[in-house]
């Protein structure tokens, strides 16, 4: 029952929210409301240009709809990035639901039929509380401080590298992990920060940066989107795959599965794809919403083409 407040209260904020002024302008054309908007936030006053909102509301890079021929060739590569690496992201993520299997192979933790059900329950949440304090915490501090200085292109590329390595780097010499359970936990722990510290943060914020003012809901939906389907599935499916080779070794009620290194395996590959994909977003660091939408471009090439039109010639 309680926890429904922090969903109510959530709720409640969410509707005191004013829209962005970027939308007022240029979907629901109400200069007035976005300049009155803009000017609370800044405490300045600001004029509301009704003419120049109108004319770029009007420009052909806010015209076109989402299933239209103009935006795959503008946004249809980038759409495809964003999608594809929070697809490929939570996918790599969801090793997460796997934990346990991971934590035992190593011996990590006992045998469950040697611990009943509440020490079982304290010893993997320990263990994920140490992942967590050494790997998921730390890369929040690096990301607030590092992503207005970092491109957040190279930020991504970085993260899915890294993962990358680190995945081949516990898979390949599985064996020799399994003896040295503490050297596992710092490598697995690597995981988790560059995967926190990289695509986890920039496949929230990139969506919401390149995109038309017009189509950016939708497009950063679909991108959502795209990563949770899969969240499911790798619910489902991985906790399966993770399971022992050998049948007398695999969960009570699970069939037996292709084993934790294969499941690395698998996780390594996943993130050399997202570096691939990752080249298919474009850094928007450093440039205005209207620079990486294409709207300056456009209100410029207008402008020279009236001052043109407009200017006279001594005879």
């Amino acid at each position: 029952m309680f926890g429904a407040v922090p969903a109510l209260l959530t709720y409640y904020w969410c509707m005191k929210m004013p829209e962005t002024a970027r939308y007022m302008a240029l979907v629901a054309r109400n200069a007035k409301q976005a300049a009155s908007d803009v000017s609370k936030v800044m405490q300045v006053e600001i004029e509301a240009e009704e003419e120049k909102v109108d004319k770029i509301g009007t420009a052909s890079s806010n015209s076109f709809g989402l299933f239209t021929r103009e935006f795959a060739q503008r946004h249809g590569l980038h759409l495809l990035g964003t999608s594809v690496c929070w697809f490929l992201l939570d996918i790599a993520y969801i090793n997460n639901l796997f934990q346990k299997d991971i934590f035992s192979a190593i011996g990590w933790l006992p045998k469950a039929e040697t611990m009943n059900a509440i020490h079982e329950v304290y010893r993997v949440a320990m263990s994920q509380t140490i992942i967590a304090l050494c790997g998921t915490i730390p890369r929040y501090w690096f990301t607030v401080v590092f992503i207005d200085y970092i491109d957040k292109f190279t930020i991504q590329l970085m993260g899915f590298f890294f993962m990358t390595v680190f995945m081949f780097a516990l898979a390949i010499p599985y064996d020799h992990w399994l003896s040295n359970s503490a050297g596992f936990l710092i490598m697995y722990s690597l995981t988790f920060f560059f995967a926190n510290f990289g695509p986890n943060a920039t496949t929230f914020v990139v969506p919401a940066e390149i995109f038309p003012e017009k189509l950016r809901l939708n497009c950063h939906s679909i991108s959502a989107a795209s990563g949770k389907l899969v969240a499911i599935v790798g619910a489902l499916g991985f906790p399966y795959a993770a399971q022992n080779k050998d049948p007398s070794k695999t969960d009570a009620d699970y069939p037996p599965g292709n084993g934790v290194r294969n499941s690395l395996f698998l996780l390594g590959g996943i993130n050399c794809l997202g570096i691939f994909f990752t080249f298919l977003v474009p850094e928007c660091k450093g440039k205005s919403l209207e620079e990486i939408t294409g709207e300056k471009e456009e209100a410029d090439a207008n402008d020279m083409q009236q001052a043109s039109s407009t200017q006279t010639f001594p005879v």
